[in-house]
């Protein structure tokens, strides 16, 4: 197939598995090396209504697990079919084969509902196939961010990410907004199958002086910037916000609740509390023995882990977060305020001790798990927040 042309509908479902691979986050920023979405693929995009006072408010790590249980659905629900997706800290992009369309409506309402239900949660989502997208003069590009062989990442361009994330915040043309839309009769209650979804790890403190999380919009040249936002963090040593040296556990872990909400189905909460609490308990049990158990081997896992994460991202807006030296920030946000005062770019930043990690587990001891991160004390919602009233401040003036 030429990936610089539309895919023909049907027998596109590997679409994705078959893209370019692209190993580094500098990569990501070819984009002779993205292919055109096919024609026939559902684009589906989630975002929290709210999530500045639920941070404010404490519920930071419930924002991300929440964010994340769309990703987590669709992935399960068209298994073994390799998905585009990324994670925004408040919300997600997927994209779904036309096989599991409809499938996909209906599991997203019912992570809607669940979302609601189980932890008071407003998720907005729409979906919407590609073509529509472009008939309405978006396009949709993707690249495969693969940093570890078997995890994959969606990175985006194109413009169809930002339309239909308008769309389904209800702003836009009228006729797209009701194209997108997933109607709440989908939603009959049943459990979603959010297996693999977890959030065991402790908060990632920074070991280098402080987690640095950028939000940059509207680059000329977006690599460019990227290189040189990562050679000013890079002074002193790399910039990766996990390192195995910063990955830690706790018994019982912080975000065990969550997961027994997510993994319990139609049964007692309480049920599979007790059950995650005997699970977690021996993998704590095997991490402090660091010895290999039925080939599962824990520090394999650790250094996996650390490699296999989502710390830079982009759909037409680049977001990523860095483990960054105090002096070196000062030295970003001057360069980004060069840029910016020049018409470059528009960015927001948000600074924190830690960053926070909600996994995603296909097969422990086969490698498959990602990660996805979030800048602490807000994140990638303080970082939006920052460059949201940044604009309202140049249109008053």
């Amino acid at each position: 197939m030429d990936r610089t042309t539309h895919a023909a509908p049907g027998g596109s479902d590997d679409f994705f598995a078959r893209l370019p691979l692209l190993a580094q986050a500098s990569d990501t920023f070819d984009g002779a090396r993205y292919g055109a979405a096919p024609d026939d693929w559902e684009l589906v995009v989630t975002d929290i209504v709210g999530s500045t006072p639920l941070v404010a408010a404490g519920k930071h790590k419930t924002v991300n697990f929440v964010a994340a249980m769309a990703i987590a659905a669709l992935k399960n629900l068209c298994a073994p079919t390799q998905l585009p997706f990324l994670f925004g800290g408040d919300g997600s992009v997927v994209m779904v084969p036309p096989a599991h369309a409809q499938a996909a409506r209906q599991a997203l309402a019912r992570v809607r509902g669940f979302a609601a239900r189980e932890f008071g949660m407003q998720l907005r989502v729409g979906i919407c196939p590609v073509a529509v997208l472009r008939q309405f003069g978006s396009d949709v590009r993707v690249g495969r961010f693969e940093p570890t062989p078997g995890n994959s990442f969606g990175v985006f361009q194109g413009g169809g990410v930002g339309m239909l994330e308008n769309a389904a915040r209800g702003r836009g043309d009228a006729a797209l907004m009701a194209r997108v839309a997933v109607p709440e009769a989908l939603d009959d209650g049943q459990p979603v199958d959010l297996d693999g979804l977890s959030c065991r790890w402790n908060p990632l403190q920074s070991g280098r002086g402080r987690m640095l999380t950028l939000i940059i919009h509207g680059a000329a040249d977006p690599g460019a910037v990227h290189a040189e936002v990562m050679r000013l963090a890079r002074q002193g040593g790399a910039a990766p916000p996990v390192r195995p040296d910063t990955l830690s556990t706790g018994w019982p872990p912080k975000g065990l609740m969550l997961e027994a909400q997510a993994r319990r189905g139609g049964g007692f909460l309480w049920t599979a509390v007790l059950r995650l609490l005997a699970e977690t308990l021996l993998a704590r049990l095997i991490f402090l023995f660091g010895k290999p158990v039925g080939g599962f081997d824990p520090g394999r896992y650790i250094d996996e882990t650390a490699s296999n994460t989502d710390f830079c991202k982009h759909d037409d807006t680049v977001s990523f977060v860095i483990d960054c030296p105090q002096d070196c920030i000062a030295a970003i946000k001057t360069y980004l305020d060069g840029q910016m005062a020049d018409g470059a770019l528009q960015y927001g930043m948000n600074v924190s001790q830690t960053a926070l990690m909600t996994c995603l587990v296909t097969h422990a001891s086969g490698g498959l798990h990602v990660h996805f991160v979030d800048g602490g004390d807000g994140g990638y919602t303080s970082a939006a927040r920052t460059m949201k009233a940044r604009r309202a401040s140049v249109s008053a003036g």
